[in-house]
């Protein structure tokens, strides 16, 4: 309702109020009313902190965001939640500006022979099922197991003869 509100009373220049009451289907006493009505307490808050918010953005070399100025505003005993300084940052216009560091010379590499390719190089992991990957050597096309231990021929028992069983 408030934003009708500012829209008749931004256009009254332009068009008769009673004409974009009308429009806007909103009443003309209510609208007279909430022209003389004193701000709310969350207006008057969000207007004691907005120079809070301004001084502390400007004494730290416009570098702050809202999370650090929320901080610093906590610090001081200011009750303020960090969406509420991040609103009133973005009505004052405040964008903090990112120190850029100095631009350093920039690194070159020579190389003297072409390296050798090496083993991570010559080789992929294929998945053939779920839970089973095979490794391709890429130069001699086999494949071998990865994950599993070798595998053995079955072991067989040896009995011990003093146990007592057969």
């Amino acid at each position: 309702m408030s934003t009708k509100y500012e829209l008749i009373d931004a256009e009254k220049a332009h068009h008769a109020v009673v004409d974009m009451c009308a429009w806007l289907r909103v009443s003309r006493s209510g609208f007279y009313e909430r022209r003389s009505r004193p701000l709310s307490a969350t207006a008057e808050r969000r207007e004691r902190l907005k120079p809070m918010t301004e001084a502390v953005f400007a004494a730290n070399h416009d570098t702050y965001g809202y999370r650090r100025v929320h901080a610093v505003l906590a610090r001081s005993a200011e009750d303020a939640s960090p969406e509420l300084v991040r609103q009133l940052m973005r009505e004052l216009g405040l964008e903090p500006v990112q120190p850029r560091h100095p631009q350093t010379a920039p690194i070159t590499f020579t190389v003297s022979r072409p390296q050798r390719p090496t083993a991570h190089r010559l080789h992929r992991t294929v998945s053939l099922r779920p839970g089973r990957a095979y490794t391709r050597h890429r130069r001699a096309g086999a494949e071998r197991r990865l994950g599993y231990p070798p595998r053995r021929p079955p072991q067989q028992r040896r009995r011990d003869p003093g146990s007592g069983r057969g």
